[in-house]
């Protein structure tokens, strides 16, 4: 089976959930708390038809949150089960999101990233990412990035 990405069902949820708690959890003791994706409802974004999985070899092991936002794409959250990371999977998602916001009339694409989480900010900067400002949110504090399409 080939690697696909689709809408999340709600079947999904669980898979969705499960890579959350993998792929945030080691930046915990970095951030000092639990960072702001392990605190999102799943079942919501997903009902809400906002996520989007990755489905490889039959296994989902990635997703991503796109959201509109004062019109741009907003790139909410993505993440990849730790054990496929290395697999591009993630060049994928992000990919995905770009053609999607080119495919909604989109000129630009956000995101944001805690600052604690700097090898995030660096590969949104080598993907043409550039820092717009940075804030605290939900006692978070956040570098938001965007990119023109």
């Amino acid at each position: 089976m080939p690697t696909s990405i689709r809408v999340a069902t709600a079947g999904d949820v669980a898979c969705v959930e499960a890579i959350v708690e993998a792929a945030y959890t080691p930046y915990i003791e970095r951030i000092g708390r639990k960072p702001g994706p392990m605190l999102e409802d799943y079942r919501q974004w997903v009902e809400a038809g906002s996520v989007y999985v990755l489905d490889n070899m039959g296994k989902v092991q990635g997703f991503i949150i796109l959201l509109d936002s004062d019109g741009a794409l907003l790139l909410d959250n993505l993440a990849v089960a730790p054990d496929a990371q290395g697999l591009g999977l993630g060049r994928l998602l992000m990919d995905f999101a770009e053609q999607r916001a080119i495919q909604l009339g989109y000129a630009a694409i956000r995101l944001y990233t805690n600052e604690a989480m700097t090898e995030n900010i660096t590969l949104y900067a080598r993907r043409g990412y550039i820092e717009t400002h940075r804030a605290e949110a939900h006692g978070l504090r956040r570098v938001y990035m965007t990119k023109g399409l």
